[in-house]
């Protein structure tokens, strides 16, 4: 008998339908080990983390211990990252003592042949990705430990029967959103104006926009900085020559709009934010059941790949998959001649792969009303990018014309589209389309008057879910495992608030900040969070071997009072 063991009940069942009789499939229900909850679980001598058995997992583990008993061989399934690497290495301690063939597998997709060619690659446990996990949750405990009572401490008169806590990622993400706080509430808006000439040829009107002058023979541009204000707008009226506008440019061209790559766990709750109103929570928990498996026709099927990735790299086979169905189900001309493929950024890591379905031809009409609708939605926008991914591009009809009096220059640009292509399968910004005429360099232009719309500077907006994990992920804070959590963290204690779509902070944040700001600033600094999670990279790499300096250099700089627990 063989044993499989994966972290959740919805994988096994799924798992358990492509295995033999020979295979017994069990879950372990996430960690089975973690840090003591009641004391700070560090040996500061070794620096070594101090597990013990999560409260509740004895029959769990038993029961483990058991099969092992009886099996030849064991598999550890969990998943493919840092966490689900240290929950093998904690099975494997427990099993390694009842059966000698252990075998760590891992696969991006809960379908069969994922689960069969991942039985045929076997590797043993990746201890650059152990310790990884170890530096990255002795770090955490040690920053969450320490400031949290102090936090308890200062604020448990004033803010009574609430719970508090700091963070690594969590109070960087809080600063940002303060911050954001104190510039909308610090801006001062003034007027400014937009002017544009009302131009006319053959019956038709247009708008063309002001959006330079030349003063002493230099061309002077309007925007940013430089707004068209009352006094300038009094001297434009006073100086433009309406009557001797002339074309100095015009060009009629075809531009293209590419496709945007495959989801990555941070674009995909970016979008499913945006377009489907899903917290980044309630994402990743709808990603993980279809990920895991859902019955679909008394089947359980693995719907997408693995939803913690900071990849958009597709695999061969994925590519030539869909681009048989473009070919066959789409028409060959909306085929690009050549496999598109998207450059890796940063600290991707190319051996994952993006987030896509694991069978395209598995068409969201084929699901739906077989599995819950929000269900659906999310398969639908993963199929939807993922199949626009490799189509090709959208052809554009742009008109541009540059008008001048000699001193102030007008701007129009006209873009239609002539061919929808990838945007009939997934929706893109696109300019709206406005008419402008064909018009010849030199050619004089019939201007019926000038128009000057006012407007006011607006403060910068509110964080949304989406925006914030976008800030997060460009600052390289946090990663594909903990975008979500941030964001619930902050609100389940308190220090932000859902107003709307946006992400507004409470009183008791703004205490939190400023308290962290003043004593500790460098648990919130950005570029320091960043630094440590480029080292937990380097270590997860190979590149650090000796992850317990990382460890002891990244306490030393967060400068925060270890003692003051003890």
């Amino acid at each position: 008998m063989k044993l499989f063991i994966v972290e959740s009940p919805a994988k096994a069942k799924t798992i358990k339908s492509y295995l033999g009789k020979d295979f017994v499939v069990v879950a372990t229900m996430g960690h089975i080990k973690d840090l003591p909850s009641d004391e700070m679980g560090i040996d500061f001598n070794s620096m070594e983390p101090k597990y013990v058995l999560l409260p509740g997992k004895k029959k769990i583990v038993n029961n483990i211990v058991n099969l092992a008993k009886k099996c030849s061989v064991v598999f550890l399934a969990s998943d493919r990252d840092r966490e689900g690497e240290i929950i093998s290495f904690h099975v494997k301690e427990i099993v390694s003592n009842y059966v000698k063939q252990i075998h760590r597998i891992e696969f991006i997709e809960v379908t069969r042949d994922g689960i069969l060619n991942a039985l045929n690659s076997p590797r043993d446990i990746n201890y650059n990705l152990v310790n990884a996990q170890k530096t990255r949750r002795l770090i955490d405990r040690i920053v969450g430990y320490t400031l949290s009572p102090l936090l308890f401490g200062k604020f448990k008169v004033k803010y009574k029967g609430y719970s508090f806590s700091a963070g690594r990622v969590q109070s960087p993400a809080l600063m940002l959103i303060c911050e954001r706080e104190l510039e909308i509430k610090n801006f001062v808006s003034f007027p400014y104006y937009d002017v544009f000439i009302e131009c006319e040829k053959d019956g038709n009107t247009f708008l063309l926009k002001l959006v330079s002058e030349y003063v002493n023979g230099r061309e002077v541009k309007f925007g940013g900085d430089n707004l068209i204000n009352n006094d300038k707008l009094k001297e434009v009226k006073e100086n433009v020559s309406l009557s001797e506008v002339k074309v100095i440019s015009s060009k009629v061209y075809r531009d293209s709009i590419k496709p945007l790559p495959p989801f990555k766990t941070s674009t995909l709750q970016q979008d499913a934010f945006l377009k489907l109103g899903f917290s980044s929570s309630e994402t990743m928990k709808i990603a993980q059941q279809l990920y895991e498996g859902m019955n679909i026709g008394g089947e359980f099927v693995g719907l997408i790949t693995y939803m913690r990735t900071d990849s958009v790299r597709t695999s061969e086979y994925a590519i030539k998959r869909v681009r048989e169905f473009i070919k066959s189900k789409i028409g060959i001309e909306y085929l690009p001649k050549k496999p598109r493929s998207y450059s890796m950024k940063g600290n991707e890591q190319d051996a994952h792969e993006c987030i896509r379905p694991t069978d395209v031809f598995r068409e969201p009409t084929f699901i739906k009303g077989k599995i819950p609708y929000k269900h659906y939605l999310l398969y639908d926008l993963i199929w939807r990018r993922f199949v626009a991914s490799q189509l090709d591009d959208a052809i554009l009809s742009v008109i541009e014309i540059l008008v001048s009096d000699g001193r102030y220059n007008f701007y129009g640009v006209s873009k239609s589209i002539v061919k929808e292509n990838f945007l009939k399968f997934y929706p893109h910004s696109v300019p709206d389309d406005v008419f402008l005429p064909n018009l010849k360099i030199g050619e004089r232009v019939n201007v019926l008057k000038l128009i000057s719309k006012r407007k006011k500077t607006q403060p910068p907006p509110r964080y949304t879910e989406a925006t914030l994990i976008k800030k997060l992920e460009s600052e390289g804070i946090g990663r594909p495992s903990t975008y979500a959590s941030i964001v619930s963290t902050l609100i389940d204690r308190k220090y932000v608030v859902k107003k709307g779509k946006f992400l507004e902070p409470t009183a008791l944040g703004f205490d939190v900040y400023y308290f962290l700001k003043n004593t500790y600033p460098n648990v919130i600094d950005l570029k320091l969070t960043s630094y440590v999670e480029s080292k937990l990279d380097d270590i997860e790499k190979g590149n650090i071997r000796d992850w317990k300096k990382v460890l002891i250099e990244v306490i030393s700089k967060v400068n925060i009072p270890i003692e003051k627990v003890f």
